[in-house]
């Protein structure tokens, strides 16, 4: 997976949806007309020369960061060997790509997923593969791409502990902000980041070997470049990426729902939004 999930112009739509600036404010700072506004929201194309910075100022937006976006940034690509017991796991419902995580301890084999995705059989190749024993699942939110193997995959796995937050999950598999598992010699703390969802939980994945020591497996809270929408919720959701995400060490490797992986550096260095 090497491009973006979010373009320049997605970048664009967010912000002005989130901040509640109206279409007519920025067509009068950038220049653009209306239908060229559409087609950049859309595909990121545009013809001449708009007024980036005047756009970036009214969308809270740092401008050398957009720049950096519109210019084609992405993050270096994470190589399997600076990862060895961390696995991304991408399924398509054949329009939309979703990303779940599996991690595990090298010594017991015990392994914790990460959202489910479109179907199991890649999670259930994975564990095979390396002689796993899923232990837990860890929802980052119940958005419907992230849970929809949820119910075949707990019929496959029916001792593995279900672990999320909000509407409709059973007390005994409610989450709290803060809490912290151990699997072996790695330690996993959730802690909320609501925003793009209301349920939204991040968790911080600590011991880990190669590059890496620490994950955060983030769902839709954070992509490389950009963040999940969230026009209701903007300035939470932003500052909750701030606080719990960005905060974290800089090698800490971010793990987003949709797009390439990334880290804390890079997104602190190339997203415009922060």
């Amino acid at each position: 997976m090497s491009g973006l999930e979010d373009h320049a112009g997605d970048i664009v739509r967010k912000s002005r949806m989130g901040l509640n600036v109206p279409v007519e404010t920025v067509l009068q700072k950038s220049g653009l007309s209306q239908g060229a506004l559409d087609q950049f929201e859309s595909d990121a194309i545009v013809d001449g020369q708009p007024a980036w910075e005047a756009v970036c100022d009214l969308l809270e937006l740092n401008p050398e960061k957009f720049q950096d976006v519109l210019g084609g940034w992405i993050p270096d690509p994470v190589s399997l060997e600076s990862i060895p017991q961390l696995r991304q796991i991408s399924t398509d419902d054949g329009g939309m790509q979703v990303n779940a995580f599996l991690v595990w301890d090298l010594n017991t084999g015990e392994a914790a997923l990460f959202d489910t995705g479109w179907v199991t059989a890649p999670i259930n190749a994975l564990l095979k593969e390396y002689s796993l024993n899923l232990k837990h699942l860890f929802i980052t939110h119940q958005h419907h791409d992230h849970v929809a193997a949820m119910t075949p995959l707990r019929t496959d796995h029916p001792d593995m502990q279900l672990w999320a937050q909000g509407q409709g999950v059973p007390k005994n598999c409610q989450v709290s902000d803060g809490q912290s598992f151990s699997l072996g010699s790695l330690s996993i703390e959730a802690r909320w980041t609501p925003g793009h969802a209301a349920d939204g939980v991040t968790y911080i994945v600590s011991g880990l070997a190669g590059q890496h020591p620490q994950a955060a497996i983030v769902g839709d809270a954070i992509f490389a470049g950009s963040m999940g929408g969230a026009p209701q919720h903007f300035a939470l959701a932003k500052e909750k990426v701030r606080k719990v995400i960005l905060a974290q060490p800089g090698s800490t490797l971010i793990c987003p729902g949709h797009g390439p992986m990334t880290t804390v550096d890079q997104e602190n260095q190339h997203n415009p939004l922060f």
